[in-house]
């Protein structure tokens, strides 16, 4: 998982954060690509079973997310027991976490409050800024058919209008 606290480092040091400048430092770093370009540029990775994508958004904002640990639904196309599932995506957080803070961000970072939208959308989360940016960490089942994981995302917001 160090592949990914070092691609946080490279994105600390591009200003502005773009999906195009981060996908000069996905290659750079040797992820492999996934083969989704959006405006020709590639935003799809992947790197020791790690994946990793950017987005811009509407906004203007851009996030660049990395899905460190995935479980996904069993045979019968559900869970047979969410909550462990649950249990197991908190233990891979917590297992993770040293990874940040441990790492050359740690001197960087400042704890910041989960939002009620962060509570939504995390079953469990850490959240700091960087440098005028979002880091988060956390447990997400978007849908109930889909896997939990454990992401980290890196979210520049929208400028500002002058």
């Amino acid at each position: 998982m160090a592949a990914v606290t070092a691609m946080l480092e490279e994105l600390r040091g591009l200003v502005p954060l773009t999906v195009e400048g981060a996908a000069e430092r996905f290659a750079a770093q040797e992820w492999t690509p996934g083969g989704k370009p959006r405006d020709g540029v590639e935003t799809s990775w992947r790197r020791d079973g790690i994946r990793g994508w950017s987005q811009k958004f509407r906004s203007g904002a851009v996030r660049v997310s990395f899905a460190v640990w995935i479980r996904d639904v069993d045979e019968s196309g559900y869970f047979d027991d969410l909550d462990a599932v649950y249990e197991q995506g908190e233990q891979a957080l917590a297992e993770f976490l040293p990874e940040i803070e441990n790492s050359p961000l740690a001197g960087h970072l400042v704890e910041a409050e989960l939002t009620a939208t962060d509570k939504d959308e995390f079953i469990a989360a850490r959240k700091w800024t960087l440098d005028g940016r979002v880091l988060t960490a956390g447990v997400v089942q978007q849908d109930t058919d889909l896997p939990v994981m454990v992401v980290v995302a890196l979210e520049e917001p929208a400028p500002t209008p002058a």
